[in-house]
């Protein structure tokens, strides 16, 4: 039997203690327009994508566990996190904490093989954000570019 293929994300869902609270974290990082909100929960768009803010009481730090969001500008980034004092995690990547916990990887469009679509960037107000030759080569290795 042929098992299905993953096709991407839809979303990731982070717990977060306040809604209006994450929402002011991470507007202060990032350009984000809301999709929907209510008391408990708010949903950031990602152009097809988007991020889930989900209130909850209980809180846990993620050392490990972690997801990756792709920007136009990681240096950009990391100016902005540093100028408000946001915890940067060591290592290879920009990775950061939120004040919840939730610990989040930051990798610039440009040096991956994740693809948005020319119509998909000009909704979300972005031009041609380009590839690195590395990218480019790890896209045609697998035949899709």
């Amino acid at each position: 039997m042929k098992l299905p293929k993953l096709v991407g994300i839809n979303h990731v869902a982070l717990e977060v203690g306040n809604i209006d609270q994450a929402l002011e974290f991470y507007s202060s990082i990032f350009s984000i327009e809301l999709r929907g909100k209510t008391s408990s929960s708010a949903f950031v768009d990602m152009g097809d994508q988007f991020l889930a803010l989900m209130e909850t009481g209980e809180i846990s730090r993620d050392d490990h566990r972690h997801f990756g969001l792709v920007v136009e500008d990681k240096d950009q980034v990391r100016e902005i996190l540093e100028q408000n004092g946001v915890e940067i995690l060591s290592g290879l990547f920009l990775d950061f904490m939120d004040p919840w916990g939730n610990h989040i990887q930051l990798v610039e469009y440009k040096n991956i093989q994740y693809t948005k679509t020319t119509e998909i960037l000009k909704a979300m107000g972005l031009g041609d954000l380009g590839k690195s030759d590395q990218a480019l080569q790890e896209l045609r290795d697998k035949g899709m570019a």
